[in-house]
């Protein structure tokens, strides 16, 4: 029988939320591992959170005080990942410009961990092995040998079994990586813990924007169980988030109403979300910040409209072109971000004659219809603001992905699957 009653410090310290009898042991064996120097591979799906169990690995170890690296093999171009993992000479390549420590070096005596191992080229798996065997490795373009007494946690969420029989992966590193298997289940086989990350995530969001935070009924609840999520953790908290910032009035979220959130994600979290294999932490959705940004400086902006309008509906004719044109940037910012006409061009300004001040006949209530109304389907937009605003990122740092990315409040890697999703690898 597992005795898992000290468990809930060590959950508490690394933020995991659950009880499922599965995850307990899956905590349990990375707690008990922890103490040794054991090569630890670890399998689960797609955003079950594979990544906490290699901190709670490093940061229960001797090597605590050392360094610790995460690195997603998969975001690593084929062609650079020797050079990121065990370093380089100066010219041992085009733009060596200096000589570079690789991870490997970097984390001596400490921890390395490697996601998406199934995602290395064999070349490399077989440096890699040497590094398992003996801690050696060589610097690309050096014949110089290197020691690193760095700790090795991998993590997959492929069958090696299978990429072994592709000749995808090499036979004598998966046994050598997967002496001590820890096994993350999927949140489909957590039962209740779907309820609590789902209360956890909205929570946070409410705290964070200051927001009324989403409750469920007894029959959401029971919807929101029986869904099999191959998205795991990060398809549910993108599920908590979407409710969080588009729903409105008590926030009371009815079986109808989630079923909806439900059928609207199914077609995009069917198609991408399985398929991607990065942590479902802070750097995982910082991303999405970025549309949370754009929808709260909307609501704001046509928040501030109602008010502009209601002046305009209350005050003198005479004024009423004054203040349609001080708060045209407002009109403009809305705009932009809704894809809506501009005031300019879809509404009728006031005409000035010597006489009067007047406006064409046109109701102000389709003021108020042709501004508000296109706001509140803004989704379809909000793909071409994420990339107009990381383009602008981009040429502000000439191109410099680390500060672009830190411009933007997301990391490296988000930033680099970012401009591939849109196509910006030639922006110049």
């Amino acid at each position: 029988m597992l005795d898992t009653s000290h468990l809930s410090s060590i959950k508490a310290r690394f933020g995991i939320i659950g009880n499922a009898p599965a995850l307990l042991r899956a905590i349990s064996v990375a707690e008990q591992v922890a103490a040794t120097d054991m090569t630890v591979l670890i399998t689960g799906e797609s955003g079950s959170g594979k990544e906490s169990f290699s901190k709670i690995i490093h940061s229960l170890s001797k090597r605590k005080h050392g360094a610790f690296i995460a690195v997603n093999c998969g975001a690593i171009p084929e062609g650079t990942i020797d050079s990121e993992l065990f370093g380089h000479e100066k010219g041992s390549f085009t733009g060596a410009i200096e000589a570079r420590k690789g991870y490997f070096e970097v984390t001596d005596g400490g921890t390395i961990f490697l996601d998406e191992i199934a995602e290395m080229p064999l070349g490399t798996q077989a440096r890699l092995l040497r590094v398992l065997e003996n801690g050696e490795f060589y610097r690309v373009g050096s014949s110089k040998v290197q020691k690193t007494n760095a700790r090795v946690v991998a993590a997959t969420n492929l069958n090696l079994q299978q990429a072994i029989e592709k000749g995808k992966f090499r036979e004598d590193l998966y046994y050598r990586l997967s002496t001590v298997p820890i096994y993350v289940p999927p949140l489909r086989e957590r039962g209740d813990d779907i309820e609590l990350l789902f209360r956890k995530f909205t929570t946070d969001f409410s705290e964070s924007h200051r927001v009324k935070p989403i409750m469920l009924t007894k029959e959401a609840k029971e919807l929101l169980q029986k869904q099999r999520f191959p998205g795991n953790i990060r398809q549910l908290k993108n599920l908590a988030e979407q409710i969080s910032v588009l729903e409105v009035g008590d926030r009371i979220i009815d079986e109808l109403q989630l079923q909806y959130y439900l059928d609207f994600n199914e077609p995009k979290l069917g198609n991408s979300v399985v398929k991607s294999d990065a942590f479902s932490g802070p750097e995982g959705m910082n991303e999405r910040e970025i549309l949370y940004k754009i929808l709260f400086d909307l609501k704001r902006d046509v928040t501030e409209l109602k008010k502009i309008l209601l002046k305009v509906v209350e005050s003198d004719q005479s004024k009423a072109y004054e203040i349609l044109h001080d708060n045209m940037a407002i009109f403009e910012d809305v705009r932009n971000i809704a894809d809506i006409p501009s005031p300019s061009t879809g509404l009728s300004l006031p005409i000035h004659t010597q006489e009067e001040t007047k406006f064409e006949e046109e109701p102000i209530d389709s003021l108020f219809e042709e501004v508000i109304s296109p706001a509140t389907d803004v989704t379809l937009s909000l793909e071409k603001q994420e990339k107009e605003i990381i383009i602008r990122a981009l040429k502000k740092n000439k191109n410099k992905r680390k500060y672009a990315a830190k411009d933007l409040g997301i990391s490296e890697r988000t930033l680099y699957r970012k401009i591939k999703q849109y196509d910006l690898e030639e922006l110049d």
